[in-house]
């Protein structure tokens, strides 16, 4: 017990970490073969090849384990972002839509991951408490995403002039243009307007710079 009275958390062995792993990566197939609703415990242990035991020293449930899941995803996301963002930022000269692509190109779209996060999201809407986690980790990711696409846009010479509604208007472009991208992946023109309703709602909640002090506000 530490002095406040709460246990010390545990340290994460390698193995542990190995194991861990080998659970999430086996849940993203078990969800999306089978749908998250349909899917237990047993088949992703058995897909994982370890027993209900080790299952159970790592997540309290499945819905603990998505939550898991899409925090990884979603720092990884992030790190892919960042990174193209640093690569904007060797170049002498950035145009809107190259700082847009960069964007896009860092946010993909995932089939098997649509299929569980939909589905995931219908569960977690019918249950209070976990909708609620789920609204604030959405928060906290918006928070890091949206200073990320201000630089972006900063270095296109734009200034973001409605934060959270661009962030809304992002989200809801991305989720309505994946079901069509997904159905569609082999036309163009579907992949064409995604680009497009994405520059839209870039020019609608931010302005060109006409100083470079615009930039800096």
């Amino acid at each position: 017990m530490t002095a406040s009275g709460t246990a010390a958390p545990k340290r994460v062995t390698r193995r542990r970490a190995q194991t861990r792993q080998r659970l999430l990566d086996a849940a993203l197939e078990v969800f999306a073969e089978e749908g998250f609703g349909r899917s237990t415990v047993d088949q992703v242990c058995e897909r994982a090849g370890y027993t209900r035991g080790a299952f159970y020293s790592n997540f309290t449930s499945l819905d603990e384990l998505f939550l898991a899941m899409w925090e990884q995803r979603s720092a990884a996301m992030l790190d892919d972002l960042r990174g193209a963002l640093d690569r904007l930022g060797t170049l002498e000269s950035v145009s809107a839509d190259e700082a847009l692509r960069a964007v896009l190109d860092a946010v993909p779209i995932d089939d098997a991951w649509y299929r569980v996060t939909a589905e995931f999201t219908a569960h977690a809407l019918r249950n209070p408490s976990l909708r609620r986690v789920m609204a604030a980790r959405e928060e906290a990711i918006h928070d890091t995403l949206l200073p990320l696409v201000e630089a972006a846009l900063a270095r296109a010479g734009r200034r973001v002039t409605d934060r959270t509604g661009l962030g809304h208007a992002l989200v809801a472009v991305h989720d309505g243009t994946a079901v069509q991208c997904l159905m569609e992946p082999d036309n163009e023109d579907v992949w064409r307007r995604r680009e497009e309703l994405y520059r839209h709602v870039v020019n609608a909640y931010s302005t060109a710079c006409s100083t470079p002090e615009d930039q800096q506000q």
